[in-house]
């Protein structure tokens, strides 16, 4: 079936599904496959459970007219949303970056939300089926979408650009994060680079922060700038701490508005600038701006903070890498708290460099004096320092149920991978 006659289809059907779990009757299923499961051996049971048609590329499971077998169900899927894409003329504004796109996409949508109808990545689906499945959730009564892009080798950020054709684009940062899939910082920096490089060619618009100078190089030849920072750019701020919460100076039409957030750490200040930045750009009132960053609550992990009976939790364990992680220890060692608790996960695909960097990490940490540090996972089996060590967040999690904190302040971080929200829950209350 050509891809014309299928976005009819999807017209009529516009709800997709890759998960028989969640399909609603009267949607398109999509058979994805990967290495351990085939969506293909699902089709009948979407069919049954109301599915108006399944796309398959095994014709093996085409048991009826409603199954519609393809060469690649993923590719179709792609090809299917960039027909979609074509549909539209506002603008689509992708966010990339080591650190921080997660937290600046649900700032941003919280700002043009305020003046325009925005769709925008949910959660984090932000990979090869994720970024099609959010376009095409895209209604046609769209005025602005908002697409992140995650990446983890070479080509991936491409890819996606030539599915989504974003106008505009924000890479947040350029750290030391999947390490072993881009091999050292400049392939980080030439993957990340790879959304400047669609926007270069097709004469987009990027919002650039002007504090991270490898950007400029990165942005040569791009005509359309919007740059926002602490000094040197279109849009300037400053950060304030208050607490533990970041507030953030921002200069307009000559009058410096201060904004109130609940991000924990300055090291959300260029995130929230962005978002400033983006809406000014777009015609969004300084206080509209205001009141929308105000609003926005992070949940997921991600910059929370919490209480946990008489603890006070600094909650970041949803993703980590050297750069997220210096920035997190080095805000908290500096914020005005008691009793201060490091609990550290190991940092997921850092290949060979995974030795050096978490000795770094444990040398920072012994910099700053702590009421008490956790490390777990197998990365500081050979480097805890004397600190507390366990080879995995469960076994640390029973340390804490028999040896609770009290009156703490306690930062946790550490990469998904190493499940630190676990020690989170051992608190209990």
């Amino acid at each position: 079936m050509e891809i014309a006659e299928l976005y009819k289809l999807y017209l009529q059907h516009p709800a997709i599904q890759t998960d028989t779990r969640k399909l609603q009757a009267g949607g398109l299923y999509f058979a994805l496959s990967g290495a351990n499961f085939d969506g293909n051996t699902f089709a009948k049971e979407a069919l049954e459970k109301g599915a108006a048609f399944a796309v398959i590329d095994n014709p093996a499971y085409a048991y009826n007219d409603q199954c519609i077998a393809v060469n690649n169900v993923l590719a179709t899927l792609q090809q299917l949303a960039n027909y979609h894409r074509r549909q539209f003329t506002i603008p689509f504004i992708a966010i990339t970056g080591s650190n921080g796109k997660t937290t600046t996409k649900e700032l941003l949508a919280a700002v043009v939300r305020t003046r325009f109808i925005t769709y925008a990545t949910e959660g984090n689906l932000n990979n090869h089926i994720g970024v099609p499945l959010t376009l095409l959730k895209i209604k046609p009564d769209a005025q602005m979408a908002i697409i992140e892009m995650g990446a983890n080798h070479q080509r991936e950020i491409a890819g996606y650009c030539e599915i989504a054709m974003p106008t505009h684009g924000i890479i947040t940062n350029c750290g030391k994060a999947h390490i072993e899939g881009f091999g050292g910082i400049e392939g980080v920096r030439k993957a990340k680079g790879e959304l400047y490089d669609f926007l270069r060619e097709h004469d987009g618009v990027i919002f650039r922060n002007t504090d991270l100078g490898y950007l400029q190089s990165m942005a040569h030849g791009i005509r359309q700038q919007v740059t926002y920072g602490s000094a040197d750019a279109t849009y300037i701020g400053r950060p304030i701490q208050d607490g533990v919460f970041l507030k953030v100076a921002s200069l307009s039409s000559h009058t410096e508005t201060t904004i109130d957030t609940h991000l924990v750490g300055a090291y959300n200040f260029p995130n929230v600038m962005a978002a400033i930045a983006a809406g000014l750009h777009f015609g969004i009132a300084i206080d509209e701006i205001k009141t929308a960053v105000a609003a926005y609550n992070p949940d997921n992990s991600r910059s929370q903070w919490l209480v946990k009976g008489s603890n006070k939790i600094i909650l970041d364990a949803y993703n980590a890498n050297p750069s997220s992680m210096r920035a997190a220890i080095l805000n908290f060692a500096e914020a005005d708290l008691p009793n201060k608790i490091l609990w550290i996960g190991g940092m997921k695909e850092m290949g060979a460099d995974e030795l050096q960097e978490h000795k770094e990490l444990v040398t920072l940490i012994a910099n700053y004096q702590w009421q008490g540090v956790i490390l777990a996972g197998k990365e500081f089996k050979d480097i805890h320092n004397g600190y507390a060590w366990f080879e995995n967040s469960a076994d640390a999690a029973t340390y804490i149920k028999a040896n609770p904190p009290v009156n703490c302040s306690i930062l946790i971080k550490g990469s998904r991978g190493s499940k630190m929200e676990v020690l989170m829950e051992s608190l209990g209350g």
